[in-house]
């Protein structure tokens, strides 16, 4: 048999698994979407590859073109990945503070990294990201902003969670970070069933959670619709950390602080209902948090 499917063929259907056993209680199933399985180890695969994908379509980017983009690590190492197989330049602006594994991943699949102060945050590297655009006239993909971003997730990750629960999903959860997942996620959903209850996770003030994000008022992501979010439920970084080290010791899934936010969250919904089918994002890998306190 002769294969000619490359990488990119393989972003999207990722694994639903049971992890019933964390709620312990009749009639609520909790299922685990396991984006970790993604080439480049995270659920910013599906919106990497729509946005470079549609820019070249459009004609915004060219091949051999410079792409430049603000992201905390995952988006990143997705774009650094999908942009070189792709043919175009991608240029990442990070905070200094971000993991080492995340950084030397990006540069590994050929893509230039810009460290700025670990002080002014993903906002201070957004904020270089547009001065970028403005002085060296690279194409700015502003995930923030870019309706590919949660499209992606409507035309992909939507339809395999109803697919996989066999329509029978009453509560859907996800960490927001740049709120694409969620968005796209719900925007499918609700027109399949609008009873499906959506669920954010959120840092509470005084924590900080790789990949769930708190953003000031002007610098929420243009395509955030508060209606399209059933509830919102605030994690702190303890039960974030907590629960990542349990999804890895009694489920056997091995994943970043931002998927025990979700998680978490998902147990609080569980604790709420009676009966029902809670699908909870489990957003990336454990192995690019090894050099954290995460599993200390």
């Amino acid at each position: 048999m002769v294969y000619d499917k490359t990488v990119l063929d393989y972003i999207g259907n990722t694994p639903l698994v049971d992890a019933s056993q964390l709620v312990a209680k009749d009639g609520v199933k909790l299922f685990l979407k396991l984006e970790g399985n993604n080439p480049g180890g995270s659920v910013k695969d599906r919106p990497a590859f729509n946005m470079i994908n549609e820019a070249l379509k459009r004609g915004d980017v060219k091949k051999g073109g410079t792409l430049v983009e603000a992201t905390s690590g995952n988006t990143g190492i997705a774009l650094a990945l999908i942009a070189n197989l792709l043919d175009v330049n991608m240029v990442l602006i990070m905070p200094k503070n971000s993991t080492e594994e995340r950084v030397k991943t990006m540069r590994a699949y050929g893509a230039e990294v810009i460290l700025t102060p670990a002080d002014i945050g993903i906002e201070g590297s957004r904020d270089l990201a547009f001065k970028l655009r403005d002085e060296k006239g690279y194409v700015l993909l502003n995930q923030f902003g870019n309706d590919d971003n949660w499209k992606a997730h409507y035309k992909t990750t939507g339809p395999e969670i109803w697919k996989d629960t066999n329509e029978k999903i009453t509560h859907f959860v996800s960490a927001m970070g740049t709120t694409g997942t969620i968005m796209g996620v719900s925007t499918y959903l609700k027109e399949k069933n609008k009873a499906i209850t959506i669920v954010g996770a959120q840092p509470d003030d005084n924590s900080r959670i790789p990949g769930i994000r708190k953003w000031p008022e002007e610098y929420i992501p243009k395509f955030f619709d508060r209606s399209k979010v059933d509830k919102i439920i605030e994690v702190t970084e303890a039960d974030a950390k907590v629960t990542t080290q349990r999804l890895a010791k009694e489920v056997g899934v091995f994943a970043g602080m931002s998927s025990g936010g979700s998680v978490f969250c998902a147990l609080k919904v569980a604790e709420s209902i009676n009966e029902g089918v809670v699908v909870a994002i489990i957003c990336d890998r454990g192995d690019r948090y090894l050099s954290s306190t995460l599993f200390e």
